[in-house]
């Protein structure tokens, strides 16, 4: 039974560290998926294979090499200096993802809170400083939370989409774009978001350090982020092309289910850019901190900063532009580790996750 909810719990930081800005706002589905028309749950159906088999063999690979950082994982795969430069480019991308992470946040305030953008940036900063204070731990447990609510609203918001005399048109919708940029996405997507989450599959890999739990966890995570994206698909698909001109189209759908379902999603949609804008801060604090050993607290208020600055570009434009351009940079990575064989690791499990996880301290 403790297997099993480690396993949850391993599946459910895989969901929460994919189901960020993008995914949750409905743009990330929308920008790989929707706008190639009935193509789209074939696409996902490739992409989500990807996630079971790679993130499966992210994690056991850290395992086996009882890797601290990202960077170590990645001076494995490529060799010391060019895996160093690989880490070098790694952290540039993981602050254009950062940035828009919490630019997706300013919006969320902006668009559906009647706040100001720069409200949402900056009270978004304080709490994702506040609480990396307080360690991994109270991130993987918001994700328990919010994990499994959003997967249950998206599927709410699928079964109403299915009600509506619209809702065949994700089955049939046509496509404009040329096919092998359709069958390119898939492998964009995965290999992008794959190679994000190191900065979190990585250390959690290897605090536990269970062949099984891993698996199992992967499995779950995985197919879980693939349900996700198809729900998210359907309800977009019956809504094209009006719902496009929102800058968080999933809320905009929420907004039509009346009051009470609109806050709430919107709420989730925050807590999932939150969790995580909070684990990629985390990741690339821990990976500068051992370069520089500079204190943890100015690297996370310098690294907040920057994203700050970067969020002014605004949300929209920093996901549609960067996302792809990270995609290509993420797939040499992706045909990298494909080629490398995970082995179980030697010797008995790493000490429990529990107490490894709560050195995962600023």
């Amino acid at each position: 039974m403790k297997q099993w909810a480690l396993s949850l719990q391993v599946a459910f930081t895989f969901i929460g560290t994919v189901v960020g800005a993008g995914f949750a706002s409905g743009r990330e589905v929308m920008q790989f998926f929707t706008r190639f028309g009935m193509w789209g749950p074939y696409l996902i159906i490739v992409s989500t294979l990807f996630f079971v088999w790679i993130g499966a063999k992210v994690m056991l690979l850290s395992a086996e090499l009882k890797a601290k950082s990202y960077e170590d994982l990645n001076k494995h795969l490529f060799g010391a200096r060019p895996g160093k430069w690989v880490s070098n480019l790694m952290l540039v991308v993981l602050l254009g993802v950062n940035a828009v992470m919490l630019a997706g946040a300013g919006s969320v305030f902006s668009e559906h809170l009647n706040l100001s953008y720069q409200t949402g940036l900056i009270v978004t900063m304080f709490a994702c400083f506040v609480l990396l204070r307080k360690g991994m731990n109270a991130i993987l447990t918001i994700n328990t939370f919010v994990v499994p609510v959003m997967m249950g609203f998206t599927l709410f918001l699928m079964i109403e989409t299915l009600r509506e005399p619209s809702s065949g048109h994700w089955l049939s919708a046509p496509s404009e774009l040329s096919p092998w940029a359709a069958w390119l996405s898939p492998f964009l997507y995965a290999a992008f978001n794959l190679s994000m989450s190191q900065a979190v599959l990585v250390p959690l890999g290897s605090a536990i350090g269970d062949i099984r739990i891993l698996r199992r966890g992967a499995w779950i995570g995985g197919i879980g982020i693939g349900i996700l994206l198809l729900a998210g698909h359907l309800a977009l698909s019956a809504r094209m092309p009006g719902v496009a001109q929102f800058e968080i189209p999933m809320g905009g759908i929420a907004r039509e289910l009346g009051a009470w379902l609109h806050w709430i999603y919107v709420f989730l949609i925050f807590m999932e850019i939150f969790s995580t804008l909070v684990a990629d801060i985390y990741g690339l604090t821990l990976q500068l901190h051992e370069r520089t050993r500079v204190s943890r607290s100015i690297l996370t208020m310098t690294l907040l900063f920057i994203c700050f600055l970067a969020g002014q570009f605004g949300f929209g434009y920093l996901l549609s532009t960067l996302y792809p351009m990270f995609g290509l940079l993420s797939l040499g990575w992706l045909f990298l580790i494909t080629k490398n064989r995970a082995k179980p690791p030697a010797g008995p499990p790493n000490p429990p996750v529990k107490e490894e996880l709560a050195a995962w301290r600023l």
